[in-house]
């Protein structure tokens, strides 16, 4: 089936105030429908679409004959072997033109995966999409298109008070039992050490290491994907390192980031924390220290990601600090043979 005459396949114009707010809209309506509610925001689109996403993102949209925006795709080459992929068709569109773009975007997705693959030298791209578990319309899109449902991802949100403020003695540094929290340190111009995002990314790369579909993300990729993110500020990052040695070890590290809204909160974007301090209350300790500082802020809510099936049982933890799940997401992936003329 084609696509109704005179529709557009084409890139989208990130200069265009009315493209950016056409996507903005269309992805309002995906969340809406999947659970309930919208946060999608010009910036969110401009991550994909802008200046800021060209170095590992390409896009695509499919235009009516009045030139409206009516389907989108991007993708995101996020690590070696994992390829994201969003996909968003305009919940107003007839099913039979739906269904086009539908197959339009993961067309174009394919060969996408296929060109990402064989400059990375490899055999086989997965493609990978979330979905919302509750959006049956894009399950069977999905399924049609070969994708299997891999994973459950609960979000899960925790309330804040203004008393939290106390919950350590400061989100800045502080210390319990030979382990110490610390903000990842700034010179006077605001700019990190990199020293410590070093460490928070070589204590990520080994907490995340047995967990479900880990890819091997360079340092560069890892800290130019986090400062892409809207929320991204470097005073949510904090280390944890034990004290027990002459040098202090870093054994746990949380990356955190602001969430949109009146008032604001905070989002744990990684918390990881190294075999050898599992048990030592590593990961409670940064719990209590984004919560702290986000009542400090006067935030009124953190909220996370969690594994459903969590090889460390995190969601116990989770649950134990006062989170619940807000709504769930699906990890769906394909796998794309990259032909060997390709990879030549």
């Amino acid at each position: 089936m084609d696509l109704p005459h005179a529709w557009q396949v084409e890139p989208p114009d990130a200069s265009s105030e009315a493209d950016v707010a056409r996507l903005k809209e269309l992805l309002c309506a995906q969340q809406e429908d999947g659970r309930g509610w919208s946060t999608a925001s010009a910036d969110d689109v401009l991550v994909d679409v802008g200046d800021t996403g060209t170095r590992m993102r390409e896009n695509v949209v499919v235009r009516d004959r009045a030139g409206v925006i009516r389907a989108w795709g991007t993708v995101h080459d996020r690590a070696s072997g994992r390829m994201m992929f969003r996909h968003v068709v305009d919940r107003d569109l007839p099913a039979a033109d739906a269904d086009v773009c539908s197959d339009v975007l993961f067309a174009w997705a394919e060969a996408q995966a296929a060109t990402v693959g064989a400059a990375r030298g490899l055999a086989v791209q997965q493609i990978d999409l979330e979905a919302f578990a509750d959006d049956e319309r894009q399950h069977k899109w999905l399924e049609n298109a070969g994708f299997n449902r891999v994973r459950s991802w609960w979000q899960m949100s925790r309330q804040v008070e203004a008393p939290e403020t106390d919950l350590v003695p400061s989100p800045v540094s502080w210390e319990k039992e030979g382990v110490r929290f610390r903000l990842v340190r700034r010179a006077g111009n605001g700019m990190p050490d990199e020293d410590d995002l070093h460490a928070v990314h070589d204590v990520l790369e080994e907490a995340f290491t047995d967990h479900f579909n880990s890819n091997e993300e360079t340092f560069e990729e890892f800290v130019f994907r986090l400062r892409e993110d809207p929320g991204h500020r470097w005073d949510h990052w904090w280390l944890a390192e034990l004290m027990d040695g002459s040098h202090p070890q870093p054994v746990g590290a949380l990356v955190g980031t602001e969430l949109g809204g009146d008032p604001a909160g905070s989002y744990v974007a990684y918390i990881g924390v190294r075999s050898l301090a599992r048990g030592r209350g590593v990961a409670k300790g940064m719990l209590n220290t984004i919560i702290a500082d986000a009542a400090g802020r006067g935030r009124n809510r953190v909220a996370l990601e969690v594994d459903a099936d969590s090889p460390t049982g995190a969601e116990g933890l989770y649950v134990s600090m006062g989170w619940v799940t807000k709504y769930v997401t699906e990890s769906w992936h394909k796998d794309v043979p990259v032909a060997e003329e390709v990879q030549g």
